[in-house]
């Protein structure tokens, strides 16, 4: 306070003036501390980017450049971390901030060229790079970036020139080069992924799109384009995941948010369809005839749809409906094998054992490693090689998929209609001896589940070749003994059970 009244000062003005002179002591203090603490954090991160733990490196970078914003090696420092985690974006303002700080620092300069120049910005790589060379006219690295920079400027105008031409296959050979030079440049990827569209080769267009969404900030044109592309291929889960991360950038996006309510639907549609199908239920049919209604325009969903309809219909064994279906979904994808394989078991339902056999033969063309296919047309053989001899299922005129008291119904009407004591001649006796057998034959195969199950997989549960220490001909006759070997006196009295 003396001090004050010396040079004249106020009371206030005077606390004032010992209040900035404490601060500033104090302040000195901590910056002789922060500037302990930066040499450890620069001394930290440099160890852990030596040995390879990036995240806990570049924390410490972090707090550096917190501690002291002058320091150009810091940035420097820190920019060849986010280099090293594959973050170039990130990477590019640190370098840039080197630079400002330290216009002749080469090292940055010939960095954040090379970034640039990956980047496809040729006019800012080659103003790095002569950066570099009119302070270093022998730098050979730069030299080499330098000639890559100009041949990119060179491509990319010849690239866009073949495009407008619309030559594109011309186009994406010369963009294969120029994505070589500069990977982490959307444009050229995006111009190659139209390419591939025009050409009709979504896949690849979808492959180089990809990528595009993490090299451009806020990319939701490139989201949208993925949906649709997997959407017409009929990957509507990938379809549906695309779309979302569009609206996760902006949910009010009208494009996006329309075609995700589609997308959508149909994927809820879709998979209620096939949750029917793994519960055999029915109601997978009117799913499918929905899919359709939503989206006539993709032929994809509307083939699917005819597809497992048709399987659907085999499923509950609506023989006659079923192949109508399956033949209209074969004639609209012809090198199905599911389809064929689905119309084959139509046939067998409907006792069409030859078309069985021809369609299982035309599936394992198309797909020869299933073992579906295989062994369905194993079985479609021996059921054309039985019906030639005994099929049960025509001796009693039932279908495949009779049930028990249809098949008991049918037995009694042909027994009580072929019963040898009805003929008086003895060759129409013998003959309905011969058919009385047969039916009586059907009648215990199919009414006992387990010889039923034999013969639906193609083998006769009662021909002798079947049968262990077999031989004789009694073996065809269910009861093991002809009640009409006696002669023509005997009286059969059928039980009908």
């Amino acid at each position: 306070m003396e001090s004050c009244r010396r040079t004249g000062l106020s009371g206030v003005l005077c606390s004032l003036s010992l209040l900035c002179v404490i601060l500033d002591i104090q302040l000195d203090g901590v910056l002789g501390a922060t500037h302990v603490e930066i040499e450890h954090h620069l001394e930290m991160g440099r160890k852990l980017l030596a040995a390879g733990q990036l995240a806990e490196a570049l924390s410490h970078y972090h707090s550096a450049v917190e501690g002291d914003s002058k320091n150009y090696l810091t940035y420097y420092k820190r920019a060849a971390v986010f280099l090293a985690m594959g973050k170039s974006k990130s990477a590019l303002p640190d370098l840039t901030r080197a630079i400002q700080l330290k216009p002749d620092f080469l090292a940055a300069r010939l960095q954040r060229g090379n970034i640039l120049l990956k980047q496809g910005n040729t006019q800012e790589a080659k103003d790095d790079f002569n950066a570099v060379l009119q302070r270093s006219p022998d730098h050979e690295e730069a030299q080499d970036q330098l000639i890559k920079a100009n041949e990119l400027e060179e491509l990319q105008e010849e690239a866009h020139a073949a495009y407008h031409q619309g030559d594109y296959s011309a186009t994406i050979t010369v963009l294969e080069r120029v994505i070589e030079i500069s990977p982490w440049d959307p444009e050229s990827r995006e111009l190659r992924a139209d390419c591939y569209i025009r050409m009709g080769d979504p896949q690849k267009a979808i492959q180089d799109l990809t990528p595009t969404t993490r090299l451009r900030n806020d990319n939701r044109a490139a989201f949208l384009k993925l949906s649709l592309l997997h959407y017409r291929l009929g990957e509507h889960h990938d379809s549906l995941n695309h779309i979302r991360e569009c609206l996760k950038l902006d949910q009010d996006d009208k494009e996006c948010f329309s075609h995700y309510k589609q997308v959508k639907k149909l994927s809820k549609q879709l998979d209620s369809a096939e949750g029917y199908i793994q519960e055999d239920r029915s109601e997978a049919i009117d799913k499918y005839e929905s899919v359709m209604k939503t989206e006539p325009n993709v032929e994809y969903y509307t083939n699917l749809a005819k597809e497992r309809i048709c399987f659907c219909l085999v499923k509950i064994k609506l023989a006659m409906e079923a192949i109508d279906a399956c033949s209209e979904a074969h004639q609209r994808t012809p090198r199905n094998a599911n389809v064929l394989r689905d119309r084959a078991e139509a046939y067998i339902l409907n006792q069409d054992y030859e078309k069985a056999v021809e369609d299982y033969q035309e599936a394992r063309e198309f797909d020869s490693d299933s073992n579906d296919i295989r062994e369905g047309l194993e079985r479609a053989q021996k059921l054309l090689k039985i019906s030639r001899k005994r099929d049960y299922y025509k001796i009693l005129g039932v279908n495949r998929n009779a049930n028990k008291q249809e098949i008991i119904k049918a037995y009694r009407k042909l027994a009580q209609q072929w019963h040898p004591d009805n003929f008086q001649s003895e060759s129409e006796k013998k003959e309905a001896e011969k058919k009385f057998i047969d039916i009586a034959s059907a009648k215990e195969v199919l009414t006992d589940p387990e010889m039923r199950q034999k013969f639906d997989a193609g083998e006769d549960p009662l021909d002798p070749e079947n049968q262990q220490g077999g031989g004789g001909g009694q073996q065809g006759w269910p009861f093991h003994f002809n009640p009409f070997e006696s002669g023509g006196s005997f009286h059969f009295k059928f039980q009908y059970n």
